[in-house]
């Protein structure tokens, strides 16, 4: 009687390892390589390769103008995140239920977030224009007067620009994902609630939060992480001014790097990011109950 074949357990490995290797290939090389460059002294006048210890390291610490771009990157994070998130819940209970045109009006508020964020901060640093803008034109009629407002530019109202453009082109990400939880809620908790006599806070609270938080976590976290690298809105906007006013951690990052080129000490500044989101999502999946 011949001898059956056994499969070999490890061909499905094998079947992966190209599409493993090659995505180690250019995550890990990468991220080594800048660890290398990291405590080495290259820059555009010094090309000095020798081990150079701890040098850009011991610099973050005292580089005042690094840890005013991190605190320009929490305010951002702190104002628009919980706006978006709101705005959001609010826009998918409102399309929660049928609508005439429902789809149409769906697909043309999640428009914003296919267009490239350079491409979105362009366009708005042309609508906040102080001439032909058509914002500060608007702004006059309802005041009665020309507005010469300098959005892009003025120390007030730089802020309210940036954290304005970016809750326009990412609330409706928001949207989507909690308009998809909510509909996953089952609706006859909530109407046993109502009949009960519970109040519309009370019956959120107690029923749809906890059904949509594993979801709603996510999208949290997921947007406070694009939040913490944001750079292309601010580029184009006001490329970190006026001054270093606007400078998030991204900006500062890449005008070391790129406009400096201040290579290795660029490269210190990308572990210390490293460092910090580490952090930060490990304190954030233990607080939302991500981790099990």
């Amino acid at each position: 009687m011949p001898a059956i074949a056994h499969p070999d357990r490890n061909f499905k490995y094998w079947l992966i390892s190209p599409a493993i290797f090659l995505l180690l290939l250019i995550g890990l090389f990468p991220l080594i390589f800048s660890l290398v460059v990291s405590f080495m002294r290259i820059s555009m006048l010094e090309t000095d390769r020798s081990f150079a210890g701890p040098v850009n390291f011991v610099q973050l610490f005292h580089d005042a103008r690094l840890w005013q771009s991190l605190a320009h990157t929490a305010l951002i994070i702190v104002i628009a995140l919980p706006v978006e998130l709101l705005l959001g819940l609010a826009m998918a209970y409102l399309f929660l239920d049928t609508m005439p045109g429902r789809q149409i009006l769906i697909s043309l508020l999640v428009l914003p977030t296919i267009i490239s964020p350079i491409v979105a901060g362009a366009t708005w640093r042309l609508l906040f224009d102080n001439r032909y803008g058509p914002i500060n034109q608007i702004l006059g009629w309802f005041a009665g007067h020309p507005v010469a407002a300098l959005w892009t530019v003025n120390p007030r109202l730089v802020y309210p620009a940036i954290i304005f453009c970016e809750i326009w082109q990412w609330t409706p990400f928001m949207f989507l994902i909690l308009l998809a939880a909510l509909s996953n809620v089952d609706r006859s908790l909530t109407e046993a609630a109502e009949i009960d006599g519970a109040r519309f806070w009370r019956s959120f609270r107690y029923i749809v939060l906890p059904a949509i938080w594993p979801v709603m976590s996510i999208a949290i976290l997921i947007r406070g992480l694009d939040l913490f690298r944001i750079f292309d809105i601010i580029w184009a906007l006001t490329a970190g001014g006026p001054g270093t006013m606007t400078e998030t951690i991204s900006v500062y990052a890449y005008v070391q790097g790129f406009q400096q080129f201040e290579t290795s000490y660029m490269a210190a500044i990308a572990f210390l990011v490293i460092a910090l989101l580490t952090v930060i999502v490990t304190f954030a999946v233990r607080r939302m109950g991500l981790a099990k």
